[in-house]
């Protein structure tokens, strides 16, 4: 053999040594102390399949856990708004005609009851005031005429009819000074005063959602069409939602329902389906449900954008943390543990993901397996590149 023959020779023995090695060298990484589920040294006697890879003794950042059935809640979720309760929204209208002097609160305020609303200048005032003076009066006199008709009877000067009239003229004339009274209190205005303006008082606590009207202008009674301003207390507030009738024999009252804000996203309410309506929507085939909740902060305002949530059904399920998935376009797979140190690659089947980092497992794995829950991506990378 030459010597240019002998130097071919070696280099082919070298290059086929360093493909073994580097062929040893690409079977992964993995951490024996990183849990009681982590990978084993490499068994010498088990063969490598077509899906089959081994990891060294020296392979970390890998770790593994069987497979567990947990309890799993299927949802309908509603799109919904924040609505007040109607029963907690009062529309103040002045009791009198008159012009508004002042107007003393601003949509968003906060009143509590018989704070002062708005003052109002009234020629009612004075003629409710007028009505109770000549009211008080008659009574005065018809109180008198009583007691003289009474003390005649007595002593059989007048006739039982003229007693029993004076009685009864006695008793209307307080009836009507009652009534003139009762219209004072009403109006808030005091008997004896002398001034023609009223006092519009909140009738109860809560929040200023809209003001009606503004100084000067000239406020009409009861059958005013505007009030002068409206209350309510958001301290209770609806979520009302559609549901639609295929879908309503999943949901009857009193179901515990979870309800998230648009705005705050991260946070829910929780309370209880109330009331479903008794009518279909014959445009879009959906009833009106409604959750009450409380509201505490008065974070929650009418017409905000909300998702109710209404667990249907509770089955059990297939669960693993979200990092033992690898995903490859449509496609999905775990990494399963067939032996110590022995691992391949295996098609699944998702199906929801859940809040808490979790993704159900329909087909392709068992209760028992054992997965790789962190590090999936490093072997990964080691499959690709061996």
């Amino acid at each position: 053999m030459s010597g240019s023959e002998l130097r071919l020779a070696a280099v082919a023995v070298c290059v086929t040594l360093t493909l073994l090695l580097t062929g040893c060298s690409r079977q992964g990484r993995t951490d024996p102390a990183v849990n009681s589920a982590a990978v084993a040294p490499t068994a010498p006697d088990v063969p490598a399949t077509a899906h089959d890879f081994v990891l060294g003794e020296d392979a970390r950042g890998v770790t593994t856990a069987p497979v567990r059935s947990e309890r799993l809640a299927d949802y309908l979720d509603v799109a919904g708004r924040i609505q007040a309760d109607p029963t907690r929204v009062v529309r103040v209208y002045p009791p009198v005609s008159g012009r508004l002097v002042a107007v003393q609160v601003r949509p968003a305020d906060r009143v509590e009851r018989g704070q002062v609303l708005a003052i109002l200048a009234s020629s009612d005032i004075a003629a409710a005031r007028a009505a109770y003076r000549q009211a008080l009066a008659d009574a005065q006199v018809k109180g008198q005429a009583l007691e003289r008709s009474r003390l005649l009877y007595e002593n059989h000067v007048v006739a039982l009819r003229d007693y029993q009239q004076a009685h009864a003229e006695g008793a209307m004339a307080e009836a009507a000074l009652e009534s003139a009274a009762e219209r004072l209190e009403l109006l808030n205005v005091d008997t004896a005063g002398t001034s023609d303006q009223l006092t519009v008082t909140a009738p109860r606590a809560g929040v200023v959602v809209d003001v009606g009207a503004a100084p000067g202008e000239y406020a009409k009674s009861l059958d005013n069409a505007n009030p002068l301003c409206t209350i309510a207390d958001l301290s209770t507030v609806w979520a009302v939602g559609d549901v639609y009738e295929k879908d309503l024999a999943s949901i009857k009252i009193g179901d515990s329902a979870d309800v998230t804000a648009n705005a705050y996203p991260a946070e829910r309410w929780r309370g209880r389906v109330t009331a479903i309506s008794s009518t279909v929507d014959t445009t879009t085939r959906t009833l009106k449900v409604r959750v009450v909740l409380a509201n505490p902060g008065l974070r929650l305002k009418p017409d905000m954008f909300a998702a109710i949530r209404v667990v249907r059904a509770v089955r059990s399920a297939i669960m693993v943390p979200a990092s033992a998935v690898v995903r490859e376009g449509a496609a999905a797979y775990l990494f399963v543990q067939t032996s110590p140190g022995h691992f391949e690659h295996r098609a699944v089947t998702l199906g929801r993901d859940t809040d808490r980092g979790q993704v159900e497992v329909t087909s392709g794995l068992a209760v028992g397996d054992t997965v790789v829950v962190e590090g999936a991506e490093l072997l990964r990378a080691a499959t690709t590149s061996s």
